[in-house]
């Protein structure tokens, strides 16, 4: 069994699998994708970290090309638009956002927004809409972000109150937009809008009159960055709608499913990121006249931090294989949104461990804790984008109790 390890050999630094254990989800492909993906992070983005965290640019465009090129960004996209999703399966993709946590700061964050902002066009957007935005994004040539909370709207989704009123061949944008991820860097924005029939979307493209975008300040480091976007009477032509019109939310409704299922990855490998610091240095560092591992209550915070990291991550596998076997995004709702407050509150639990285990080396940016200092800001880039927790575990019980009622109906 240890001839088949991949990565770290210590005990939960990497996922079951990983180590040897035999898994019926994963073949010789997933591992020839693993391989290529570890090497993407090790060589092209964990050694400019610091570098383009401390850039005003953040990491650079050409990064989203490169990754391309590797193989490591076409699977999430369709094969006729230069993508390979069909060659892939949703345990190619959890790999792809596990092994991409594997590097902090945001770096390459926009192409998992990429993969949030390209299902609603994709899906529903009409041919020549597909064929001139679809593949620059995929070729990394170009981003799209979704641009879909306001200042007076986050997980509220149906609150939004940016306009779009139609004259003639074009409908007149006007408002606000805020927490957009990527908004500054990107080329093409998934609106919400609403239109005389109601919520629907909109294709705003960079650089049409009357659209404003300014980076803004995060707790996180962000090699990637968050916007507050300005939309006054842009004119965007009839032909950017994306579906139909008024049928914007149950577009966006089906679209979060997926977007929480790559959060709850993230946010697993963010935990066992905390988890492997940690474990490392309890075996180095002593106090008291011996090794930190060696204290008890040390070792109940590994084991309790590994408890829930393994729990999480079969949970993300048993999403992934029903999505593989192709089961209606639909039926996700209250799986992917518990799934996602479960990697939230994972990744939170482990980060405060991890800080504790550190001690005053994890309040400083330098040194031994730096990145347990780092992890924990990002703790709330997890549980807040994509639904707060407290949203989503309302909605799971109303989503549940809903369905029932649906059934008990046609008995």
């Amino acid at each position: 069994m240890q001839s088949d390890c991949f990565g770290e050999h210590l005990m939960g630094c990497e996922p079951n699998w990983y180590q040897g254990f035999p898994s019926p989800y994963y073949t010789d492909s997933h591992k020839d994708f693993r391989k290529k993906c570890r090497e993407f992070v090790e060589t092209e983005m964990k050694p400019h970290v610091e570098d383009w965290i401390k850039s005003p640019e953040g990491y650079p465009a050409s990064l989203h090309a490169k990754a391309y090129q590797a193989g490591v960004q076409g699977i999430v996209f369709p094969k006729e638009f230069g993508g390979s999703r069909e060659d892939h399966d949703y345990f190619h993709e959890l790999i792809l956002w596990d092994e991409l946590a594997r590097c902090t700061g945001g770096v390459l964050a926009q192409l998992s927004i990429n993969s949030m902002g390209m299902p609603p066009v994709s899906a529903h957007g009409s041919e020549e809409l597909k064929a001139r935005v679809i593949p620059p994004v995929v070729k990394g040539e170009k981003t799209i972000a979704l641009m879909i909370s306001e200042p007076y709207a986050g997980s509220d989704v149906a609150g939004v109150k940016t306009t779009a009123e139609r004259q003639g061949d074009h409908f007149v944008v006007n408002g606000q937009k805020k927490w957009i991820t990527g908004g500054h860097r990107a080329d093409f924005y998934t609106c919400a809008v609403l239109t005389a029939k109601g919520m629907s979307l909109l294709l705003i493209e960079k650089g049409m009159p009357g659209l404003s975008v300014r980076k803004m300040d995060t707790q996180f480091d962000n090699s990637n960055g968050t916007a507050f976007v300005t939309l006054e009477d842009v004119k965007v032509p009839a032909s950017n709608l994306i579906g139909k019109e008024g049928e914007g939310f149950k577009y966006l409704m089906h679209n979060f499913n997926h977007e929480r299922f790559v959060i709850a990855v993230g946010a697993c490998r963010g935990a066992r990121n905390c988890y492997e610091e940690s474990i490392k240095y309890a075996m180095k560092r002593k106090t008291f006249g011996k090794p930190l591992i060696e204290h008890q209550a040390i070792r109940m915070k590994l084991a309790e931090m590994l408890r829930q990291i393994e729990a999480l991550h079969d949970s993300c596998e048993r999403v992934a294989y029903a999505m593989s076997q192709g089961v209606p995004d639909y039926e996700f709702g209250a799986t992917c949104a518990l799934l996602k407050v479960n990697g939230s509150r994972c990744f939170e639990f482990c980060a405060r461990e991890a800080s504790q285990i550190f001690g005053g080396s994890s309040i400083v940016r330098e040194g031994q804790g730096k990145l347990v200092e780092r992890m924990y800001r990002d703790v709330r880039a997890s549980a807040i984008p994509g639904g707060s927790e407290e949203i989503l575990l309302d909605f799971s019980i109303r989503n549940s109790v809903a369905k029932y009622a649906k059934l008990q109906s046609k008995q």
